[in-house]
């Protein structure tokens, strides 16, 4: 919540067939970027939890940035209702960008959407101000089932438009992908939550999360009284949300700056989630589906 020498704002970079998707920008997140060797350019969606200055300051100078690497396709940005008027106002700084800017303003409890290859859920969490929690999923369609695609009679050159979701017509006949293809496969799933009390709603958006990254603003045991009077979270909290919702692995993140070392405490959530790790500046890792 306050950049420290060692220990940047939030910001959460998530990317898939050349395309990115950032969750908040807190100051220093271009500097994160720049260090992981990672370009702005092909940020196509930016997801704004809420308005706070630690999880936005950044914002005006990552879209500079972007109109400097010669970006000039539209970016898509969400978050809660009033969004376009805190960009807009932020952006007295940077007035011309050689690519258009469109808004998703959020204002329901539980909306979704769909964002190129991600679908998005987004879920009202519990802070002092609105504030979102994003749950971002990566579909896996069923196996391509070659008997059914033989018994169909239909010429083996149109099978992988099929397997890529796409309806084809041959002959007066119009053929569905769910013709030739199995059930959905599992995909992948991430949930990132931070600034809130622990509800319902975290823990039914991170269900089945392979990576859920939540705030730890407080690790010592008995923090939850402090935690609740800012509207923030403990590590042993963020533990139990983890594991009612049936996450493989927890980060903890956004910490008080006063917590200088929360591996120190990882021993407070792991009692609860034994899968919990700290978050680190840079830290990353690499999601696959399933082999079967």
């Amino acid at each position: 919540m306050m950049p420290l020498p060692y220990r940047h704002l939030t910001a959460l970079l998530v990317r898939h067939e050349g395309s990115q998707l950032l969750i908040d920008c807190g100051e220093g997140t271009q500097i994160a970027l720049r260090r992981r060797g990672w370009s702005f350019k092909p940020i196509d969606y930016i997801l704004i939890t809420h308005f706070h200055a630690d999880h936005i300051s950044g914002l005006v100078g990552l879209l500079l940035s972007m109109s400097n690497s010669d970006r000039t396709e539209p970016v898509v940005i969400a978050g809660p209702r009033g969004l376009r008027k805190v960009v807009e106002s932020l952006r007295i700084i940077a007035p011309d960008l050689p690519f258009a800017l469109e808004f998703v303003e959020l204002s329901e409890g539980l909306e979704r959407m769909r964002l190129g290859a991600f679908e998005i859920t987004a879920f009202r969490a519990r802070h002092a101000i609105p504030c979102y929690g994003y749950s971002i999923e990566i579909p896996r369609i069923g196996r391509f089932q070659v008997e059914k695609a033989q018994a169909l009679g239909l010429p083996v050159q149109f099978w992988n438009r099929l397997q890529k979701g796409e309806t084809v017509d041959y002959e007066g006949e119009t053929y569905y992908p769910e013709m030739v293809l199995g059930p959905p496969r599992k995909g992948l799933k991430v949930t990132y939550c931070t600034d809130s009390r622990p509800t319902a709603a975290i823990a039914e958006g991170a269900e089945g999360a392979d990576l859920f990254i939540c705030e730890g603003m407080y690790g010592e045991r008995g923090s939850e009284q402090r935690a609740a009077e800012h509207k923030h979270m403990s590590f042993a909290e963020a533990a139990q949300l983890a594991k009612a919702a049936g996450a493989r692995e927890l980060w903890l993140t956004h910490f008080s700056p006063a917590l200088n070392h929360p591996e120190e405490f990882l021993d407070v959530a792991r009692e609860i989630f034994p899968e919990t790790y700290v978050g680190t500046d840079g830290k990353s890792v690499t999601l696959n589906f399933e082999e079967e």
